[in-house]
Protein backbone atom coordinates (compact mmCIF):
# COMPACT_ATOMS: atom_id res chain seq x y z
CA UNK A 1 0.00 0.00 0.00
CA UNK A 2 2.91 2.37 0.71
CA UNK A 3 3.88 2.26 -2.98
CA UNK A 4 0.37 3.38 -3.87
CA UNK A 5 -0.37 5.97 -1.18
CA UNK A 6 1.36 8.99 -2.73
CA UNK A 7 -0.07 8.23 -6.19
CA UNK A 8 -3.60 8.02 -4.72
CA UNK A 9 -3.12 11.27 -2.81
CA UNK A 10 -1.90 13.09 -5.94
CA UNK A 11 -4.78 11.60 -7.96
CA UNK A 12 -7.25 12.91 -5.35
CA UNK A 13 -5.74 16.41 -5.65
CA UNK A 14 -6.01 16.19 -9.44
CA UNK A 15 -9.68 15.22 -9.25
CA UNK A 16 -10.45 18.03 -6.84
CA UNK A 17 -8.40 20.89 -8.32
CA UNK A 18 -8.27 20.16 -12.05
CA UNK A 19 -11.54 18.29 -12.56
CA UNK A 20 -13.56 19.99 -9.84
CA UNK A 21 -15.19 16.77 -8.60
CA UNK A 22 -17.12 16.58 -5.33
CA UNK A 23 -15.81 14.96 -2.15
CA UNK A 24 -18.25 12.08 -2.56
CA UNK A 25 -17.11 11.32 -6.13
CA UNK A 26 -13.43 11.51 -5.13
CA UNK A 27 -14.14 9.15 -2.21
CA UNK A 28 -15.72 6.64 -4.63
CA UNK A 29 -12.70 6.77 -6.96
CA UNK A 30 -10.35 6.30 -3.99
CA UNK A 31 -12.36 3.36 -2.66
CA UNK A 32 -11.99 1.52 -6.00
CA UNK A 33 -8.20 1.92 -5.95
CA UNK A 34 -7.98 0.88 -2.29
CA UNK A 35 -9.99 -2.21 -3.13
CA UNK A 36 -7.34 -3.13 -5.69
CA UNK A 37 -4.60 -2.50 -3.09
CA UNK A 38 -6.39 -4.80 -0.63
CA UNK A 39 -6.51 -7.54 -3.28
CA UNK A 40 -2.76 -7.14 -3.90
CA UNK A 41 -1.99 -7.34 -0.17
CA UNK A 42 -4.17 -10.40 0.36
CA UNK A 43 -2.42 -12.19 -2.51
CA UNK A 44 1.12 -11.03 -1.53
CA UNK A 45 1.56 -9.18 -4.83
CA UNK A 46 4.14 -6.48 -4.19
CA UNK A 47 3.93 -4.14 -7.16
CA UNK A 48 3.56 -0.41 -7.75
CA UNK A 49 0.86 1.25 -9.89
CA UNK A 50 3.58 2.07 -12.43
CA UNK A 51 4.53 -1.59 -12.92
CA UNK A 52 1.21 -3.42 -12.43
CA UNK A 53 0.28 -5.49 -15.49
CA UNK A 54 -2.94 -6.10 -17.38
CA UNK A 55 -2.87 -9.74 -16.22
CA UNK A 56 -2.86 -8.73 -12.54
CA UNK A 57 -5.71 -6.28 -13.13
CA UNK A 58 -7.67 -9.04 -14.89
CA UNK A 59 -7.18 -11.30 -11.85
CA UNK A 60 -8.54 -8.52 -9.64
CA UNK A 61 -11.57 -7.90 -11.90
CA UNK A 62 -12.34 -11.63 -11.93
CA UNK A 63 -12.08 -11.66 -8.12
CA UNK A 64 -14.41 -8.63 -7.85
CA UNK A 65 -16.95 -10.12 -10.29
CA UNK A 66 -17.67 -12.88 -7.75
CA UNK A 67 -18.46 -10.34 -5.02
CA UNK A 68 -20.38 -7.48 -6.64
CA UNK A 69 -23.13 -7.00 -9.21
CA UNK A 70 -22.35 -5.93 -12.81
CA UNK A 71 -23.24 -2.28 -12.09
CA UNK A 72 -20.70 -2.05 -9.23
CA UNK A 73 -18.14 -3.95 -11.30
CA UNK A 74 -18.57 -1.44 -14.15
CA UNK A 75 -18.06 1.44 -11.72
CA UNK A 76 -14.84 -0.11 -10.35
CA UNK A 77 -13.44 -0.62 -13.87
CA UNK A 78 -14.34 2.97 -14.78
CA UNK A 79 -12.68 4.33 -11.63
CA UNK A 80 -9.48 2.37 -12.21
CA UNK A 81 -9.36 3.40 -15.86
CA UNK A 82 -9.45 7.03 -14.74
CA UNK A 83 -6.64 6.44 -12.24
CA UNK A 84 -4.33 4.84 -14.81
CA UNK A 85 -5.24 7.48 -17.41
CA UNK A 86 -4.07 10.04 -14.85
CA UNK A 87 -0.75 8.16 -14.48
CA UNK A 88 -0.30 8.28 -18.27
CA UNK A 89 -1.15 12.00 -18.23
CA UNK A 90 1.59 12.54 -15.60
CA UNK A 91 4.11 10.43 -17.63
CA UNK A 92 4.36 7.68 -15.02
CA UNK A 93 3.06 5.05 -17.44
CA UNK A 94 2.85 4.58 -21.20
CA UNK A 95 -0.21 2.34 -21.21
CA UNK A 96 -3.49 1.76 -19.40
CA UNK A 97 -3.72 -1.84 -18.11
CA UNK A 98 -7.53 -1.65 -18.30
CA UNK A 99 -7.62 -0.59 -21.95
CA UNK A 100 -8.75 -4.01 -23.21
CA UNK A 101 -10.89 -4.97 -20.21
CA UNK A 102 -14.55 -4.89 -21.17
CA UNK A 103 -17.12 -3.24 -18.94
CA UNK A 104 -20.04 -5.58 -18.18
CA UNK A 105 -23.37 -4.60 -19.69
CA UNK A 106 -25.64 -3.33 -16.93
CA UNK A 107 -28.76 -2.21 -18.76
CA UNK A 108 -30.85 0.72 -17.60
CA UNK A 109 -31.86 0.27 -13.99
CA UNK A 110 -34.53 2.68 -12.89
CA UNK A 111 -35.55 3.08 -9.26
CA UNK A 112 -39.12 2.55 -8.13
CA UNK A 113 -41.29 5.61 -8.51
CA UNK A 114 -43.46 6.66 -5.60
CA UNK A 115 -47.02 7.74 -6.27
CA UNK A 116 -48.25 11.00 -4.77
CA UNK A 117 -50.23 8.87 -2.29
CA UNK A 118 -47.05 6.96 -1.32
CA UNK A 119 -45.25 10.24 -0.66
CA UNK A 120 -48.19 11.61 1.35
CA UNK A 121 -48.25 8.40 3.42
CA UNK A 122 -44.49 8.45 4.08
CA UNK A 123 -44.49 12.10 5.16
CA UNK A 124 -47.73 11.53 7.09
CA UNK A 125 -46.00 8.79 9.11
CA UNK A 126 -43.52 11.31 10.59
CA UNK A 127 -44.24 11.98 14.24
CA UNK A 128 -44.20 15.75 14.55
CA UNK A 129 -44.17 15.61 18.38
CA UNK A 130 -40.56 14.31 18.38
CA UNK A 131 -37.43 16.48 18.44
CA UNK A 132 -36.67 15.69 14.79
CA UNK A 133 -40.24 15.60 13.46
CA UNK A 134 -40.43 19.03 11.86
CA UNK A 135 -36.90 18.61 10.47
CA UNK A 136 -37.70 15.26 8.88
CA UNK A 137 -40.89 16.60 7.30
CA UNK A 138 -39.08 19.65 5.93
CA UNK A 139 -36.26 17.45 4.54
CA UNK A 140 -38.56 15.04 2.69
CA UNK A 141 -40.74 17.87 1.40
CA UNK A 142 -37.56 19.52 0.05
CA UNK A 143 -36.25 16.27 -1.49
CA UNK A 144 -39.52 15.76 -3.35
CA UNK A 145 -40.47 19.41 -3.88
CA UNK A 146 -37.11 20.39 -5.41
CA UNK A 147 -35.83 17.06 -6.82
CA UNK A 148 -32.53 17.22 -4.94
CA UNK A 149 -29.78 14.63 -4.66
CA UNK A 150 -29.20 13.51 -1.06
CA UNK A 151 -25.74 15.16 -1.07
CA UNK A 152 -27.35 18.44 -2.19
CA UNK A 153 -29.89 18.22 0.62
CA UNK A 154 -27.36 17.74 3.42
CA UNK A 155 -25.16 20.54 2.01
CA UNK A 156 -28.05 23.04 1.74
CA UNK A 157 -27.38 26.33 3.57
CA UNK A 158 -29.76 28.91 5.04
CA UNK A 159 -27.97 31.46 2.84
CA UNK A 160 -29.00 29.35 -0.19
CA UNK A 161 -32.69 30.05 0.45
CA UNK A 162 -34.16 32.84 -1.66
CA UNK A 163 -37.80 32.47 -0.67
CA UNK A 164 -38.86 35.97 -1.79
CA UNK A 165 -37.74 35.10 -5.31
CA UNK A 166 -39.10 31.52 -5.06
CA UNK A 167 -35.74 29.75 -5.58
CA UNK A 168 -33.02 27.89 -3.71
CA UNK A 169 -29.37 27.74 -4.76
CA UNK A 170 -28.16 24.15 -5.04
CA UNK A 171 -24.54 22.98 -5.26
CA UNK A 172 -24.49 19.82 -7.37
CA UNK A 173 -21.91 17.45 -8.83
CA UNK A 174 -18.53 19.02 -9.53
CA UNK A 175 -19.50 21.99 -7.31
CA UNK A 176 -21.74 23.28 -10.11
CA UNK A 177 -24.45 25.60 -8.84
CA UNK A 178 -28.00 25.96 -10.11
CA UNK A 179 -31.17 27.72 -8.99
CA UNK A 180 -34.18 25.47 -8.41
CA UNK A 181 -37.76 26.71 -7.92
CA UNK A 182 -39.25 26.03 -4.49
CA UNK A 183 -43.00 25.98 -3.91
CA UNK A 184 -44.80 27.85 -1.15
CA UNK A 185 -45.73 24.60 0.67
CA UNK A 186 -42.08 23.51 0.90
CA UNK A 187 -41.08 27.01 2.03
CA UNK A 188 -43.71 26.81 4.78
CA UNK A 189 -42.36 23.51 6.14
CA UNK A 190 -38.77 24.79 6.13
CA UNK A 191 -39.86 27.96 7.97
CA UNK A 192 -41.71 25.89 10.60
CA UNK A 193 -38.58 23.74 11.13
CA UNK A 194 -36.16 26.69 11.41
CA UNK A 195 -38.42 28.47 13.91
CA UNK A 196 -39.06 25.36 16.07
CA UNK A 197 -36.80 22.25 16.10
CA UNK A 198 -33.71 24.00 14.72
CA UNK A 199 -34.10 26.92 17.11
CA UNK A 200 -33.75 24.62 20.12
CA UNK A 201 -30.37 23.18 19.07
CA UNK A 202 -26.95 24.16 20.36
CA UNK A 203 -25.30 24.63 16.96
CA UNK A 204 -21.66 23.60 16.56
CA UNK A 205 -19.18 26.13 15.29
CA UNK A 206 -18.93 26.04 11.50
CA UNK A 207 -22.50 24.74 11.07
CA UNK A 208 -24.38 27.97 11.80
CA UNK A 209 -25.43 28.26 8.13
CA UNK A 210 -26.23 24.54 7.58
CA UNK A 211 -29.99 24.17 7.15
CA UNK A 212 -30.66 20.61 8.30
CA UNK A 213 -28.85 19.66 11.52
CA UNK A 214 -28.58 16.53 13.64
CA UNK A 215 -29.34 16.56 17.36
CA UNK A 216 -25.71 17.49 18.09
CA UNK A 217 -26.03 20.66 16.03
CA UNK A 218 -23.89 19.60 13.06
CA UNK A 219 -24.51 18.52 9.46
CA UNK A 220 -26.46 15.34 8.83
CA UNK A 221 -24.82 12.46 6.99
CA UNK A 222 -26.24 10.95 3.81
CA UNK A 223 -26.56 7.63 5.65
CA UNK A 224 -28.87 9.24 8.20
CA UNK A 225 -31.25 10.40 5.46
CA UNK A 226 -31.32 6.84 4.05
CA UNK A 227 -32.13 5.47 7.53
CA UNK A 228 -34.94 7.97 8.15
CA UNK A 229 -36.59 7.11 4.81
CA UNK A 230 -36.21 3.34 5.21
CA UNK A 231 -37.72 3.47 8.73
CA UNK A 232 -40.72 5.46 7.48
CA UNK A 233 -41.23 3.05 4.55
CA UNK A 234 -41.22 0.13 7.02
CA UNK A 235 -43.66 1.99 9.27
CA UNK A 236 -46.29 2.24 6.49
CA UNK A 237 -45.52 -1.27 5.17
CA UNK A 238 -44.35 0.03 1.79
CA UNK A 239 -43.15 -2.92 -0.26
CA UNK A 240 -40.96 -0.88 -2.65
CA UNK A 241 -37.20 -0.60 -2.08
CA UNK A 242 -36.73 3.15 -1.78
CA UNK A 243 -33.97 5.63 -1.04
CA UNK A 244 -33.59 9.44 -1.08
CA UNK A 245 -33.02 9.17 -4.84
CA UNK A 246 -36.54 7.73 -5.22
CA UNK A 247 -37.94 11.13 -4.21
CA UNK A 248 -35.82 12.85 -6.89
CA UNK A 249 -36.95 10.32 -9.48
CA UNK A 250 -40.58 10.77 -8.46
CA UNK A 251 -40.21 14.57 -8.69
CA UNK A 252 -39.08 14.27 -12.33
CA UNK A 253 -41.65 11.63 -13.26
CA UNK A 254 -44.60 13.50 -11.78
CA UNK A 255 -43.56 16.74 -13.50
CA UNK A 256 -43.30 14.96 -16.85
CA UNK A 257 -46.63 13.18 -16.42
CA UNK A 258 -48.29 16.51 -15.67
CA UNK A 259 -46.99 18.13 -18.85
CA UNK A 260 -43.58 19.65 -17.99
CA UNK A 261 -41.03 19.59 -20.81
CA UNK A 262 -37.78 17.63 -20.61
CA UNK A 263 -35.59 20.73 -20.97
CA UNK A 264 -37.12 22.35 -17.87
CA UNK A 265 -36.76 19.12 -15.89
CA UNK A 266 -33.14 18.83 -17.06
CA UNK A 267 -32.35 22.32 -15.72
CA UNK A 268 -34.01 21.61 -12.37
CA UNK A 269 -32.23 18.27 -11.93
CA UNK A 270 -28.87 19.75 -12.93
CA UNK A 271 -28.16 17.26 -15.73
CA UNK A 272 -25.51 18.44 -18.18
CA UNK A 273 -27.03 16.44 -21.02
CA UNK A 274 -30.72 16.03 -21.80
CA UNK A 275 -29.87 12.42 -22.71
CA UNK A 276 -29.33 11.76 -19.00
CA UNK A 277 -32.77 13.17 -18.26
CA UNK A 278 -34.35 11.02 -20.98
CA UNK A 279 -32.81 7.88 -19.49
CA UNK A 280 -33.56 8.93 -15.95
CA UNK A 281 -37.22 9.82 -16.32
CA UNK A 282 -39.47 6.78 -16.28
CA UNK A 283 -42.52 6.90 -18.54
CA UNK A 284 -45.12 4.20 -18.03
CA UNK A 285 -47.13 2.92 -20.98
CA UNK A 286 -50.35 4.49 -19.74
CA UNK A 287 -48.76 7.94 -19.92
CA UNK A 288 -47.39 7.28 -23.42
CA UNK A 289 -50.88 6.26 -24.56
CA UNK A 290 -52.28 9.48 -23.13
CA UNK A 291 -49.68 11.48 -25.10
CA UNK A 292 -50.73 9.83 -28.38
CA UNK A 293 -54.44 10.21 -27.61
CA UNK A 294 -54.04 13.86 -26.70
CA UNK A 295 -51.55 15.17 -29.23
CA UNK A 296 -51.46 13.00 -32.36
CA UNK A 297 -53.57 14.31 -35.30
CA UNK A 298 -54.91 10.79 -36.04
CA UNK A 299 -55.74 9.85 -32.45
Amino acid sequence: MEKWRSFIKNFQSYLKIERGLSKNTIANYSFDIERLCLFLNENNIDISPIKISEETIQQFIYHVSKEVNPRSQARIISGLKSFFSYLIFEDYRNDNPLELIETPKTGRKLPDTLSVTDIDNIIGAIRLDTDEGERNRAMLETLYGCGLRVSELVELKISDLFFDEGFIKVTGKGNKQRFVPIGSATQKFINIYTSTDRNKLKIKKGHEDTLFLNRRGSQLTRAMIFTIIKNLATKINLSKAISPHTFRHSFATHLLENGADLRSIQLMLGHESITTTEIYVHLDRKHLSQIINTFHPRK
